[in-house]
């Protein structure tokens, strides 16, 4: 999110010099900087003891291509509890051990996706509503159902090669 008007009292913003972070959004009025903010979420590779990961379809992210589990973090939640309720709400397995992998910056939907492996014991499948379909897939066969270069495959990517 970039500010043109201060959220506090709505003046429109001035651009100042604020030490070595450059030219920032800054009311004259509040007297504070108002950096530009960005969503906070998780994505997660939910992988069992057999070396297989669930892959996920929901068609309002892609008809044609798998995703991970991932979500927005609450107010007061940290990243390995969003983990995971996310987990929980999604596809029904518990988490048994969390391990994180990596941050990707989403530019695209102006997001920061923490990256963690989730290690489940395999079960039966409950979807929620924004889950069409979820399948277990062997880490040889993941890649190729992912869309190449997305934080998804570049997640499962690492978790494959550790």
């Amino acid at each position: 999110m970039h500010f043109c008007y201060c959220p506090y009292c709505g003046s429109r913003l001035i651009g100042k010099e604020i030490g070595d972070e450059g030219i920032i959004p800054y009311c004259e009025n509040c007297n504070i900087p108002l950096w530009d903010m960005f969503t906070t979420s998780i994505i997660t590779a939910v992988v069992n003891e057999y070396n297989e990961i669930a892959l996920l379809r929901q068609n309002y992210v892609s008809a044609t291509k798998y995703v991970c589990v991932a979500g927005i973090m609450k107010m007061g939640e940290s990243a390995e509890e969003t983990v995971i309720r996310e987990v929980k709400e999604e596809i029904g397995q518990d988490v048994e051990s969390l391990e994180f992998i990596k941050s990707y910056p989403y530019e695209k939907k102006e997001m920061l996706m923490l990256g963690y492996k989730a290690t489940v014991k395999k079960k039966e499948f409950k979807l929620s509503g924004e889950v069409d379909s979820v399948k277990w897939v062997k880490f040889e066969e993941a890649l190729a159902l992912l869309r190449e270069g997305s934080v998804a495959w570049q997640l499962v990517k690492q978790v494959i090669e550790k």
